[in-house]
């Protein structure tokens, strides 16, 4: 006979289905919560790589619009700095036309044709006394 402590072979049968059924559920609910964590970790590697590529963009596009700005103020500063070049040599020739002005006025100081003046000097003389003997000739005429 059956005591009261040993379990009933149809309640065995009964635990035994209950168990696996419990044993069923808790690994569908495992690989259920396994599917939905992978997935979550795949969306979010996607959704970081998609904040890469952006962020990637983003900076070359900066990247590009200050290395335009830094051109275009280096090729400004190049063009000022020509124009300034440029009167820098003007102002120059016109300081080397003027020692040369000056080293010719010596050199025709120094001339053993005129007397101890510039030939200049010695050419408006040499016009003056022209205009004198013309005028003369020309009073003679009258």
């Amino acid at each position: 006979m059956n005591t009261p402590l040993e379990p009933q072979p149809s309640q065995k049968v009964e635990r035994s289905g209950r168990v696996n059924t419990k044993k069923k559920a808790y690994a569908v609910l495992f690989l259920t919560w396994a599917l939905l964590v992978g997935l979550g970790a795949w969306g979010a590697k996607l959704y970081t790589d998609h904040l890469k590529v952006q962020m990637t963009d983003e900076m070359a596009k900066q990247t590009r619009d200050q290395l335009a700005a830094i051109q275009s103020q280096y090729q400004q500063e190049i063009a000022g700095l020509k124009e300034s070049l440029a009167a820098d040599m003007a102002k120059l020739q016109s300081k080397i036309d003027s020692v040369n002005e000056l080293l010719a006025f010596t050199k025709d100081s120094a001339s053993s044709r005129t007397d101890n003046s510039n030939q200049l000097y010695t050419q408006l003389a040499d016009v003056r006394q022209k205009l004198d003997e013309l005028k003369k000739q020309l009073d003679a005429l009258k």
